[in-house]
């Protein structure tokens, strides 16, 4: 379609502004003296009212001046139902649908940032349907463990995987006129006790780490907002540290636009406000009429309260707002979405292995059992916070028989019965034994078939917001009913859905074929269908390292997660607000990141550790030769040049990886890190010769001392292959 081709186009060139700018200029400043006179214009008590919540999802204007509101859509992946003013029941309108997006895992996969740019341009096409100014997203916080409750919604193991793609989302939403809040600014890396744990860490690896996506959303794509995490970082809770809000974010990045909290974030008035905070999200109970009284008797200036809200002026002024009677008329979820949708969970799958059973041939293949209730579950909604009220969504099973219903005869058994914490399992925990009778029935259904495809992993009730998996192991008895069913048909295909790594030991050995799919959003089912008939070939590539078990993950294997709470503070912050509960926490956790910056494949690397499978694997069905590497300085870094050949017979794409090492730095450093990536197109038989730039920017180091960006001198050896562990070419600049 002609605006799916503009958006490409569009796209395009933010990859080649991307890398010729590290600071983008902002737009937020283009209305400093109308923004003086509205302030000279204003009460004390209006500026107040700017400060906080008025509604769920809305943040006051001041109707007299002509300024709107400020509406706030939920979440990253899909813009969120209409909720009731002060609650967070449904207004059950019929207008309010939206598209469900592949969630940021998913999109992270695609390592494409053509599609990320899209998948946010697409986003904010929607949220100004549905009259909305700031998207709640993109979520960028590090996978620091595969278990976290929100590892779905992020991107990556990795900064700068996580940086070029929440630079291009952020780039999308804001061209199309609608501003990111990007979240959780910081260090938000696990759901259990997020609302009073203390994150210690060094300076160097929160830079290079924890707050470099940020650091790049923010310097590169001009990002309008910010949302404050709910822990605390060495020993100050994110809505009220100065260092975070002030000293780096604004101050060293250069950030102009306005931070708002996390839902029942905000712990106090005078320090908050002071650091840098702007918006009290949801209510008012530290930035209503506390923070009034606190001007007047003299504890906050009033010239601070004036910088916040010029803060929040610029964005306001800076979108367009969308009339209430304007909003929600117009459909959402439409074609051009959908498209987006479908192109990103199209990339998104990433094939873990094959033994020549995919792509299902239909001149052997007539019978096919699909297994699992997985097949059948749509993953738009469930569990704790965000979901999308979605007008379509097509299942794996509904994709199948789309694709092969005319070809091949389609059986469906449930297999297991998925966890659901609502009771209808009536189940404690997600990891549970098998269900005989259901195992019994497909068993017995898979020896007739030709081929058995076992959807299985987790669903939005296991991975969820407020809480982490106990464990990586797949819920309902999923691995013996993998085993079971390898014993009665060895043409088994496992279709991994789930929005973090699980453990495979089972799968991976009883299956011919294993595929990570992701929640992959309203397209995803036909997206899977297409990949394991062969329409497309799999060219997704894992954004995190898959771990043999729990016990190799740094975080894990250094002690420093889980921490044990021995007293009445289990309940989570964000659900205790939903039930009218406080935010007050009587026993603070301390997360010691000891692993520092050796995250994911940094770690195991470093340790010598195997994983199940690593970093960036991902299969095709054709296969890809890398040649003639050449590596040649710039003004601005090195390029890496190298040819690609497909030396198949199917046109497929492939994600080329550039890691480098430092053999003789002084620092301690990782054995390799990811500094360059690019998706390319190859029709069978083509060569193309690649070039990836790599930025110097891209190759220092945070240096404590003078607190800044450090380039070492020395040798960069460079790693150019299709995986983190598959890496043929090697070459020095």
């Amino acid at each position: 379609m002609k605006t799916l081709r503009t958006i490409l186009m569009a796209a395009a060139l933010v990859v080649a502004a991307m890398i010729q700018a590290q600071t983008q200029t902002t737009r937020l400043l283009a209305n400093e003296s109308q923004i003086d006179d509205i302030i000279k214009g204003m009460t004390l008590e209006e500026k107040i009212q700017m400060l906080h919540g008025k509604n769920m999802f809305s943040s006051a204007g001041i109707a007299r001046l002509g300024i709107a509101d400020v509406e706030y859509a939920d979440g990253p992946f899909g813009i969120r139902e209409e909720m009731e003013p002060h609650s967070w029941n449904s207004l059950h309108l019929t207008t309010d649908s939206a598209t469900f997006f592949p969630t940021g895992s998913a999109l992270a996969a695609t390592w494409s940032i053509e599609w990320a740019y899209a998948y946010g341009r697409a986003m904010s096409r929607e949220a100004r349907l549905r009259g909305k100014d700031m998207i709640l997203g993109p979520a960028i916080n590090i996978q620091r463990i595969p278990t976290g409750g929100r590892t779905y919604e992020y991107l990556s193991e990795d900064p700068l995987l996580s940086g070029f793609l929440s630079v291009a989302y952020t780039r999308g939403s804001q061209d199309d006129g609608t501003a990111v809040c990007l979240k959780h600014y910081a260090l938000n890396n696990q759901e259990d006790f997020r609302g009073f744990v203390d994150v210690h860490i060094s300076d160097r690896a929160m830079h290079e780490i924890y707050l470099r996506p940020f650091e790049m959303a923010v310097r590169e794509a001009d990002a309008w907002g910010v949302m404050a995490a709910y822990n605390k970082v060495n020993g100050r809770w994110c809505s009220e540290n100065e260092h975070l809000l002030t000293t780096v974010l604004r101050n060293q990045w250069g950030f102009r636009g306005m931070v708002i909290s996390d839902w029942g974030g905000v712990h106090s008035t005078v320090d908050a406000v002071n650091a840098g905070m702007n918006v009290e999200m949801p209510g008012e109970r530290f930035f209503g009429k506390a923070l009034l009284d606190s001007v007047q008797a003299g504890k906050v200036s009033e010239d601070v309260i004036n910088q916040r809200v010029r803060e929040i002026l610029r964005v306001r002024l800076t979108v367009k707002p969308i009339a209430k009677e304007v909003a929600n008329q117009q459909p959402v979820g439409n074609a051009e979405e959908m498209d987006v949708a479908l192109q990103v969970a199209r990339r998104s799958i990433v094939l873990l292995k094959n033994e020549q059973l995919l792509p299902i041939d239909t001149k052997r293949v007539r019978n096919i059992l699909v297994v699992g209730e997985n097949a059948v579950t749509k993953m738009a909604l469930g569990g704790v916070g965000a979901g999308v009220k979605t007008r379509l969504e097509i299942t794996p099973l509904e994709g199948l028989q789309q694709a092969l219903g005319q070809q091949v005869k389609i059986t469906y058994v449930p297999g297991y019965k998925s966890f659901d914490r609502e009771g209808r399992s009536k189940r404690q925990s997600p990891v549970q034994q098998a269900d005989p009778k259901l195992m019994a029935e497909a068993v017995k259904a898979a020896k007739r078939a030709d081929m058995v495809i076992f959807f299985a992993g987790d669903n939005r009730e296991v991975e969820t917001e407020g809480s982490d998996r106990k464990s990586i192991t797949l819920p309902s008895g999923q691995d013996e009913l993998a085993a079971a069913l390898a014993k009665a048909n060895k043409r088994l295909v496992t279709v991994l859905v789930s929005g973090g790594p699980v453990d495979v030991s089972t799968v991976s050995g009883t299956s011919g074929a294993l595929l990570a799919s992701w929640f992959n959003g309203s397209m995803g089912g036909q997206a899977v269908a297409e990949v394991l008939t062969g329409k497309v070939s799999p060219s997704g590539k894992l954004p995190m390292s898959w771990p043999k078990k729990l016990e190799d993950v740094p975080a894990y294997a250094t002690g420093t997660y889980p921490q044990n709470v021995g007293n009445d503070g289990q309940g989570d912050i964000f659900v205790g607000l939903t039930h009218g509960r406080s935010n007050d926490r009587r026993q603070q956790l301390i997360a010691n990141y000891a692993e520092e910056g050796l995250v994911g494949y940094r770690w195991y690397d470093c340790k010598e550790v195997p994983v199940a499978y690593p970093f960036g694997h991902g299969l095709s069905y054709a296969q890809f030769q890398y040649s003639d590497l050449d590596v040649q300085p710039t003004a601005d870094g090195f390029n890496v040049r190298f040819a690609l050949t497909n030396t198949s017979a199917i046109d497929a794409e492939e994600v080329a990886q550039v890691y480098v090492s430092r053999p003789d730095s002084h620092l301690e450093r990782p054995v390799k890190e990811l500094k360059g990536f690019q998706r390319v197109l190859l029709k069978a038989g083509e060569r193309k010769t690649i070039t990836i730039p790599v930025r110097r920017a891209d190759l220092c180091h945070w240096d404590e001392a003078a607190q800044t960006w450090m380039y070492e001198p020395g040798r960069v050896v460079v790693h150019v292959g299709g995986s983190s562990d598959n890496l043929t070419l090697k070459g020095e600049k």
